[in-house]
């Protein structure tokens, strides 16, 4: 495999340029509706795999910030897939537009859903992906793992025709992404003769509780009941978390290290993203397309932005003694000119403890690593992240 893992050191200057062009507001209605019709014709994150057309059909219909205007909007577009899903003869035809009804409910809901109309897009988009899952072969399973008197809903996709038990990635969505995403990307692990468990983060999707310092809590009892599937080599699993859902993963590494054979840490949310100077800093960051501040509200149950500011501090890794602590083999993923996840917290990650680390580290790259045309996220996928739980999970198979 090629020397992908590598730590670009340089363009840490980025930083600074960052911290002294911060933005003080939020995006205007028009602002953003400008860049998301832009970030849909480029296939940019978070209007990924949304048509220009259908974008600019919602956006069209929108003229306030008002989450329930929004919501509506994107839900009438969807509203006319669906009804193409279902009157349509070809299963094929049924299935794209059960797709192109998804990504639109799940926009409509963007970035978490924090009015009537936003909950109810949610549940549309859960709907219309369970639908589209409907077409899959191997099939996907929906999952209810009982948790202090509430469940636990994952899904879970087995690779067919290969030998049992089968390796598994344990896969984390993060702050505004959800399950039916990530399990939308585990597809491409099938045919590598691995199955996935695709789960909310704390706060977000059908997660049981809030976000917390303990939340990981989840991620642990999803562990226990993968243990009791006799179809799945309980060791051979390995966890990915991307963004907020990477900060459950690194956690993960050092408290069930035992457990796993290995973690993707994609952007990874260690200390410096909880202090106050920072957070205060990114909570306008043009990064992101907007609302970062009512989602982080939303997912720690809080009130006010004080109060999550208050209250961050507590969620980081080396406040909580785990850092240098023996771990799991870790990937760390992520771009030199992240606003959301600092290049600060990779770096504390990679250099803690005594196990050696790998990396990809996009010098250029923001969130997730990711740029809008050589790493966009699907290739980041593909290349980078995807061979890396191969390379483990089989190389676990063949130890003695």
């Amino acid at each position: 495999m090629r020397a992908l893992f590598v730590l670009f050191a340089a363009a840490l200057t980025y930083l600074a340029g960052a911290a002294a062009s911060a933005q003080t507001t939020d995006r205007t209605i028009d602002e953003i509706k400008t860049e998301t019709l832009a970030r849909a014709q480029t296939g940019a994150y978070p209007a990924l795999g949304i048509q220009p057309v259908d974008a600019s059909d919602a956006l069209g219909r929108i003229h306030s910030r008002d989450p329930d205007e929004w919501a509506a909007a994107w839900s009438a577009v969807a509203d006319t897939y669906m009804a193409k899903a279902k009157a349509a003869s070809d299963p094929k035809e049924a299935d794209a537009n059960f797709v192109r009804a998804w990504r639109l409910y799940y926009f409509g809901q963007w970035p978490s859903p924090t009015s009537a109309g936003k909950q109810a897009a949610y549940q549309k988009a859960v709907d219309a992906y369970l639908q589209h899952a409907r077409s899959f072969d191997p099939p996907l399973e929906v999952v209810h793992i009982p948790y202090e008197g509430k469940e636990i809903v994952g899904y879970l996709r087995l690779p067919a025709n290969v030998s049992r038990p089968v390796p598994l990635v344990l896969a984390i969505s993060g702050l505004d992404s959800r399950k039916e995403t990530v399990a939308e990307t585990y597809t491409a692990a099938i045919p590598e003769g691995i199955g996935f468990f695709a789960v909310d983060s704390p706060g977000t999707g059908q997660a049981p509780r809030k976000a917390d310092e303990t939340a990981d809590q989840i991620y642990s009892r999803v562990l226990d009941y993968l243990a009791t599937r006799g179809e799945i080599d309980k060791n051979r699993i390995l966890v990915h978390g991307q963004s907020f859902g990477a900060y459950w993963a690194a956690k993960l590494a050092h408290t069930e290290a035992q457990r796993l054979v290995g973690a993707v840490t994609q952007s990874p949310p260690i200390h410096r993203t909880f202090q106050p100077d920072f957070f205060r800093g990114r909570m306008y960051t043009r990064e992101y397309l907007f609302d970062l501040v009512p989602a982080s509200l939303f997912v720690y149950g809080l009130k006010s932005a004080d109060e999550l500011i208050a209250f961050l501090p507590k969620m980081s890794l080396q406040a909580q003694g785990l850092l240098g602590k023996p771990t799991a083999p870790i990937l760390v993923v992520g771009g030199t000119r992240d606003t959301q996840v600092p290049i600060d917290d990779l770096e504390l990650l990679m250099n803690s403890g005594i196990e050696p680390r790998e990396a990809w580290i996009n010098p250029v790259g923001g969130h997730m690593g990711r740029t809008a045309d050589k790493w966009p996220d699907p290739v980041i996928f593909r290349k980078i992240i995807l061979p890396w739980e191969v390379r483990h999970l089989n190389a676990k198979a063949a130890a003695p």
